[in-house]
């Protein structure tokens, strides 16, 4: 009797465990820009454990608060060297939108309606998403609520990274204007403009919201600002290595979980810088991370991961002796990573 009571008794268990959602452990989801797909990888093993297709060109990536959802931005308009003359590639406008991935399955659970050729966005809480729409000089604002576009704001011209502030507004930078405008996603109505290095790219601020940092391509700069004030507290300038096949150009930008060194990828310089945080000074260059490191973040271990477009590629640095300790074969181009909470 007791021997058939145990065994039902195990067998209640294991169906309640079977329906528990399982602990993957922490995963970096990277953005292939070529072949429309999102590479999952576990940030422990470094082994890709799957491949997510999402859509046309992926580039921007956010995960939820609470680690249920991936949300890619994904565009229609083709992929384009500087030198491409308007309306000679035309985009696919039905293409265009904010794939939403549901990481209990990695199944693509829908696709938003995000404003023309979506690149960057942030999340609002699981209220809203903002994003910018580089070919209109316009940021959207979706409600994620209802799944659907709910306004628009005009910002500088050709905007790129967006960020959400502590106090909730959201901001975004304008590469042709060299500025970053402040948006009150409520109203919804540009509240501030900030004026920062040449071609801003990214921005990241710090966790206690008392600063931001604003990589610069084209002037090799980072500003920092003081957020309460929305004005700038300084540059820093990277120097050129002499070794390198080209100057410094800060792209992404990620900090430490402990808030107190930023990471900085150069493109085509092929390093990392490390700023501290606290002072505002460069404090190295981490050389021969890979060819072109532009999107990254950066794990709960401390691990930096950095996508590599032109290589393929995702480089894991170790923050205690600032060198890369594996390469991950990736999809076509990566372009962004982000890493579960």
């Amino acid at each position: 009797m007791v021997g058939s009571q145990g065994r039902a008794l195990a067998a209640v268990l294991v169906g309640a465990l079977a329906g528990c959602p399982r602990d993957h452990g922490p995963r970096v989801f990277v953005t292939n820009e070529d072949d429309g797909t999102v590479s999952v990888i576990d940030a422990r093993s470094f082994a890709v454990i799957d491949t997510i297709h999402v859509g046309q060109r992926p580039r921007g990536v956010r995960l939820s608060s609470d680690d249920q959802w991936l949300y890619v931005a994904v565009s229609g308009s083709a992929k384009a060297g500087p030198g491409a003359e308007p309306g000679q590639l035309p985009p696919n406008r039905t293409a265009d939108g904010i794939a939403v991935v549901d990481l209990g399955d990695l199944s693509l659970a829908r696709t938003l309606p995000s404003g023309p050729d979506p690149e960057s966005f942030d999340l609002l809480g699981d209220r809203m998403l903002v994003v910018s729409n580089e070919e209109t000089a316009e940021a959207s604002i979706i409600d994620l609520r209802r799944h659907k576009l709910q306004g628009r704001v005009d910002i500088g011209r050709e905007p790129e990274g967006v960020a959400t502030a502590p106090d909730q507004t959201v901001w975004v930078t304008s590469e042709t204007d060299n500025l970053v405008s402040v948006i009150d996603p409520e109203v919804p109505r540009v509240v501030a403009t900030i004026q920062v290095g040449a071609r801003p790219r990214a921005i990241a601020f710090t966790p206690d919201g008392a600063q931001a940092f604003v990589t610069g391509e084209n002037d090799a700069s980072i500003t920092r600002v003081d957020v309460k004030a929305r004005r700038p507290l300084g540059r820093i300038e990277l120097p050129r290595d002499a070794r390198a096949a080209s100057p410094p150009r800060p792209m992404g930008i990620a900090l430490a979980r402990d808030g107190t060194r930023a990471f900085v990828t150069t493109g085509r310089a092929g390093a990392v810088a490390v700023i501290d945080a606290r002072t505002g000074t460069l404090t190295t260059m981490i050389p021969g991370v890979g060819a072109r490191p532009w999107g990254i973040a950066t794990a709960r271990s401390g691990l930096v991961f950095t996508a590599n477009g032109p290589s393929d590629d995702v480089s894991v640095i170790d923050p205690a002796t600032l060198r890369v300790v594996r390469r991950i074969p990736a999809g076509g181009s990566p372009w962004g990573v982000a890493i579960t909470h």
